[in-house]
């Protein structure tokens, strides 16, 4: 009986985290019950009653006027609380907005969450509407040059492991935009870094540099996006130089901080 009692116990956490983690990939749009519970391979009944819970903690609201359910404010809160994380984001703000402003364009810092990125920072301007990446956004590595250069600066048992579980995330895809995903990847392993030219949006350029640790594992990325059309070939080796350089300057500077490696 306690051993069937501690599997369910573990069984509602994991429901739990996998409801989180399902709200945040739609940020301040949110899910009706019934999305959520089909995105989440859940009845109704049990994710209502995850949901009750979980806004009882304020980790989840329920928007008064269209009932959508979106992340709570507790969750803030308790992120207030991981200064590396904090100092961390804020040593990237410089280096982001240098290449922002050098290549006229939109910089992003991605940090690496398991299988899936997460936009920690977003600095610049995009003229192209099409972009959907916020600060806070949830993605699978394939999806984004920035993802990618994280996948191609793993070991390759790892991100062939990844790279499968990638390919089912996404197996709702159009069969045309799954094979751009493939092709953008295919490039980026012959690059050394994440590189998109019109793969992941049609006239938008991206370029992703993975940030390592002392190990040499990648635990975030800069990820520089801009219209195809403002890039040369000789901007191009620039761009990239720039953001290497960044990147070596930012993993420099995070061995400051104390046991930020052990955050990742």
């Amino acid at each position: 009986m306690a051993e069937k009692l501690k599997r369910t116990g573990t069984q509602s956490i994991e429901r739990a985290v996998a409801i989180l983690k399902a709200l945040s990939l739609r940020g301040s749009l949110g899910w009706r019950l019934v999305d959520l519970a089909n995105h989440c391979s859940m009845d109704r009944g049990t994710t209502h009653r995850i949901l009750s819970s979980l806004s009882r903690e304020r980790l989840v609201r329920q928007r008064v006027g269209d009932r959508r359910y979106v992340l709570g404010t507790l969750l803030f809160e308790l992120g207030l609380s991981q200064s590396e994380l904090i100092e961390f984001l804020a040593l990237c703000n410089n280096p982001l907005s240098r290449i922002s402003k050098r290549f006229n364009g939109m910089t992003m810092l991605f940090l690496l969450s398991g299988n899936e990125f997460v936009c920690a920072l977003k600095l610049g301007q995009m003229t192209i509407k099409a972009l959907t990446i916020e600060v806070g956004t949830r993605r699978p590595l394939i999806v984004s040059a920035g993802g990618v250069a994280m996948l191609v600066a793993m070991p390759k048992p790892l991100s062939e492991l990844i790279l499968k579980e990638n390919l089912k995330d996404v197996s709702r895809f159009s069969d045309t935009r799954i094979t751009a995903l493939k092709k953008m990847l295919k490039r980026s392993e012959d690059k050394g870094y994440g590189i998109s030219l019109s793969d992941v949006v049609p006239g938008v350029s991206a370029f992703g540099i993975a940030i390592k640790n002392d190990s040499g594992h990648p635990f975030a990325s800069i990820c520089f996006v801009c219209p195809e059309s403002h890039l040369s070939s000789s901007v191009t080796v620039d761009l990239v130089a720039a953001i290497e350089s960044e990147s070596r300057w930012i993993a420099r500077e995070a061995n400051k901080i104390s046991s930020i490696h052990n955050v990742f």
